[in-house]
């Protein structure tokens, strides 16, 4: 994929990425998970749907996720496979300027999330993501690390 998308639309996608976009990862209780707790990373870009044509043009260019309507009038493309978003990172991370520390932070999530194997393992995953609260600012944040 990555040579399929010229360097200028790879910079342009970063571009976006920095400017209307977001990475971040939920630690979301949830009881059916071996840990009580499902870890949710996302990369979403967003745009208003009055430019809903041009941004279903960028989408398809990236053909990495889906896109959903808010009732906010606020058009979101969501990447939500992990699989996925190494793929789109690996487009824009040459690139990115304001967003290099959560792109180096979620591949690193990604890597350690899939070499758990007990509830210490676990507790570390916990507190990489809790470090995206210094990188991003949340409102709505309900849970924080994990407490032995």
């Amino acid at each position: 994929m990555k040579k399929l998308i010229s360097q200028t639309k790879r910079a342009y996608l970063a571009g976006f990425l920095d400017g209307d976009g977001s990475i971040y990862v939920q630690l979301k209780p949830n009881k059916t998970y071996r840990f009580g707790f499902q870890i949710a990373p996302y990369i979403v870009l967003f745009q208003s749907q009055k430019d809903q044509k041009n941004f279903e043009q960028l989408c398809s260019m990236i053909n990495l996720g889906y896109m959903r309507v808010r009732k906010d009038g606020i058009l979101e493309y969501i990447i939500g496979r992990q699989e996925n978003m190494i793929k789109f990172l690996e487009l824009v991370e040459p690139y990115v300027v304001m967003k290099k520390l959560q792109v180096a932070l979620l591949r690193k999530i990604i890597i350690v999330k899939n070499k758990v194997q007990n509830k210490k393992d676990f507790q570390a995953l916990a507190k990489l993501v809790d470090a995206f609260r210094e990188l991003n600012y949340s409102k709505n944040r309900k849970v924080r690390t994990l407490t032995p």
